[in-house]
């Protein structure tokens, strides 16, 4: 009988094989909608109170490496706009989808995953220090419900690999 680490396992094998390459087939505009209203519910606070400032004018990547997705971000005042990334960024986060899955459902926080080089940050590390520190102030319960058990499945069964 399969333990449930082993059956977590399987799923995310078989997610690699089915689920990543129909996400890397989502028009990028929808991709784009989503992540800017999730940013934009995430960070209204920070960003009422101008700290995001930092990120004016300057470009984040996020690289989703086993999935093959990125995006860039721009700060561009009062929000961050989602772009297809392109050859420049100032700072490049980047890791497998289990790291990012941890990082969003609040499973594990972005020190942890950079120590353990889960996550890896290259580019303008001062910005990257902002961004993490960002990371670490999200408060996910702003997040509509549905949103929020998505992260938080993801985050549990990343947990479980």
């Amino acid at each position: 009988m399969a333990t449930s680490s082993t059956r977590r396992a399987l799923w995310m094998a078989r997610a690699e094989t089915l689920v990543f390459p129909f996400c890397r087939r989502v028009p990028f505009r929808i991709q784009q909608w989503l992540l800017e209203n999730v940013l934009q519910q995430l960070l209204a606070e920070a960003s009422a109170e101008g700290e995001l400032a930092f990120l004016e004018g300057r470009t984040l990547e996020i690289r989703v490496t086993d999935m093959g997705v990125g995006w860039h971000i721009v700060g561009c005042h009062p929000r961050l706009l989602v772009l297809p990334p392109n050859d420049t960024a100032d700072v490049t986060i980047l890791g497998r989808t289990r790291a990012f899955a941890l990082l969003a459902s609040g499973r594990e926080d972005p020190d942890t995953l950079f120590f353990r080089r889960e996550l890896c940050l290259e580019g303008d590390t001062e910005l990257g220090l902002g961004v993490k520190n960002l990371l670490d102030s999200i408060e996910r319960d702003v997040l509509p419900l549905p949103i929020r058990r998505l992260l938080s499945g993801a985050g549990a069964m990343a947990n479980g690999i």
